[in-house]
């Protein structure tokens, strides 16, 4: 994620960490030296495209810039529920934290069930980034991560683990049913926000979608330079490229936003939400917190 003041007006032009520009520029200089070939070939041949109206070009912009609007609504809405659901995440790791301590009275219990929903944090956020987080989540639990890393799902182990853990409690006369109650509801409300989380990630925008978008904004970029030629001449290339660099542009930044749980730079920061819930729970049992992770050069993981 990009955390940074607003730029200036000659920043606006400059500043490639967040842009797409660097995804998409293959697409943009192609385009660009494309119209500039058929520029040169219809002045060199002194062919007359004045047939080639813009108009049509309008129409077919019109439908995509629709098309594109659409899908960077969707693409969006994914984006912010997912932020939703990790900030639930963190509300409910606090309660956790807070009932856990309240409820609870053996310290190393406390410790325990805590270190387990940390690295329950540390394993979805893997899980959803497909990436090994084992290491982090070995920092909290030790070699007990080893057998939930050989689970299918080990996040949902350690969801399970520490409802075996506060049952153990309760079994045992330490907790009662209404502390026990209480404990296993942030435990249900964890397993929803994780499942809503998969929901995300492995249900993606229909790929009906981005094949028409793509087909469209190739065959419109391909055709351009005919309609312009006439009309804009030596400016033909400039005009494609900004014409492509919208439409790809735009494509490209919805791409971005489909995945939310990747590592790209408008993705959400995981690694700093799990850091914020370390820091609640250390501090909920009296321990020294890790310091919050900062930003380098504006990005934020």
């Amino acid at each position: 994620m990009i955390v940074r003041p607003r730029p200036t007006f000659l920043q606006l032009f400059f500043i490639m960490r967040g842009s797409v520009v660097p995804r998409i520029l293959p697409q943009i200089l192609g385009f660009a030296i494309y119209s500039a070939v058929i520029l040169i070939l219809a002045r060199h041949f002194q062919l007359d495209l004045s047939a080639f109206s813009i108009a049509p070009f309008g129409l077919v912009g019109v439908t995509l810039s629709i098309y594109l609007s659409f899908r960077n609504n969707a693409a969006y809405d994914r984006w912010w529920e997912a932020r939703k659901l990790w900030g639930a995440l963190v509300f409910e790791i606090r309660n956790l934290a807070r009932a856990t301590t309240s409820l609870i009275a053996d310290r190393a219990e406390q410790h325990a069930l805590l270190m387990e929903a940390l690295a329950f944090c540390h394993l979805l956020r893997g899980q959803l980034r497909r990436i090994d987080s084992i290491k982090d989540a070995r920092a909290f639990i030790g070699d007990e991560v080893d057998k939930a890393a050989a689970r299918t799902n080990p996040a949902d182990d350690m969801v399970r683990r520490m409802g075996r853990r506060a049952n153990a409690r309760r079994e045992a006369g330490a907790l009662d049913p209404i502390g026990f109650r209480i404990l296993d509801e942030r435990l249900a409300a964890i397993a929803a926000i994780q499942a809503g989380c998969e929901r995300i990630a492995g249900t993606p925008l229909p790929f009906a979608y981005t094949l028409l978008l793509h087909r469209t904004a190739y065959v419109v970029c391909l055709l351009l330079p005919f309609g312009l030629v006439s009309t804009t001449g030596w400016a033909t290339p400039l005009f494609t490229a900004l014409i492509a660099y919208t439409f790809f542009g735009l494509d490209a930044l919805s791409e971005e936003l489909e995945d939310p749980f990747g590592i790209e730079a408008n993705d959400l920061a995981l690694d700093g939400l799990c850091r914020v819930c370390e820091i609640s729970v250390f501090e909920a049992l009296d321990e020294t917190p890790p310091k919050m992770i900062a930003a380098d050069k504006f990005y934020f993981s």
